[in-house]
């Protein structure tokens, strides 16, 4: 089969190329599991290894969700203009692209010691299943959770060699948290096609109760990220940081609090400057060397 513009342009949506704000939101939780754990900057070619793979498995990840949602996907206002729905791809093409990002992470992966690389091989198989999770239980957000925190804990193997538990899972606790509520901002979009066709999310889950969920987890990933701070005490600016990042997750609320699909998704897209300003308060407030 011929490689047309049109195919190429089919490719780089698969990946969600004009759509990064879903890279930013896996890349925020590494630059900080990167920034602690090396006490700084890192190694150039460690974070240079880490944004890249970052990059790459989250457009695999797209890339198999999409090949998930094929079925449903022409159903859901939101996505039924996305290349496997609308025909513009085929399901193979898509699983030789998943295929491909996948050993191409691994391949840049490949300079990391012993410790990181064994943790690679189950984030490529968290990130392949998360697509299929929304099948079988009410919570899929926890499982993009637990997928976007995976690079935490490589994060810190790379840097030391081994994982500092303890810091990392409060980490990654933290993550998991802010991941399911912004998350969910993102299924409100969806909710109604989502019960239409039987698929799971937490925006069904939590219900009218979806909005001061999303506040309680916002709140409880703030304070697990203040406690992170407080045991390795960094300085001010990193609780600057969190102030302003509370501030943007009560914006957010605002925002969705009538429940329109553009605003939700408005508020889901704000979460990148909330990870942002984390990591910048983490950044100023430890030695760049």
């Amino acid at each position: 089969m011929a490689i047309t513009r049109d195919r190429l342009t089919a490719y780089a949506q698969l990946m969600r190329l004009d759509k990064p704000v879903g890279t930013y939101l896996l890349l925020w939780p590494t630059l900080w599991a990167l920034w602690f754990a090396a006490g700084g900057l890192p190694p150039l070619q460690l974070l240079a290894i880490f944004v890249t793979g970052t990059f790459l498995m989250r457009s695999a990840g797209c890339v198999i969700n999409d090949f998930a949602d094929r079925k449903v996907d022409g159903h859901v206002e939101r996505t039924r203009g996305r290349p496997l729905a609308s025909g513009r791809a085929t399901p193979r093409e898509a699983l030789i692209l998943f295929v491909l990002l996948a050993l191409l992470a691994l391949a840049i992966a490949s300079p990391l010691n012993a410790a990181a690389l064994w943790l690679s091989v189950p984030a490529v198989m968290i990130a392949a299943s998360y697509p299929f999770a929304k099948r079988f239980h009410s919570l899929p957000q926890a499982h993009l959770g637990i997928a976007f925190s995976w690079g935490i804990p490589m994060a810190f193997a790379a840097v030391g060699g081994r994982v500092d538990w303890p810091m990392a899972s409060l980490l990654m606790a933290a993550n998991l948290c802010w991941t399911i509520a912004y998350d969910t901002l993102y299924a409100m979009v969806d909710r109604d096609d989502d019960l239409k066709i039987g698929v799971k999310s937490s925006a069904i889950l939590f219900g009218r109760a979806d909005l001061a969920v999303i506040g309680l987890l916002h709140g409880c990933a703030l304070a697990l990220l203040a406690f992170a701070g407080w045991r390795v005490g960094v300085g001010a600016l990193y609780g600057l940081g969190l102030v302003v990042a509370a501030s943007f997750a009560a914006h957010q609320l605002w925002r969705a609090r009538h429940r329109d699909r553009a605003a939700c998704f408005a508020a889901f897209l704000g979460n990148n400057r909330f990870g942002a300003v984390v990591f910048l308060g983490l950044a100023l407030s430890l030695p760049p060397f």
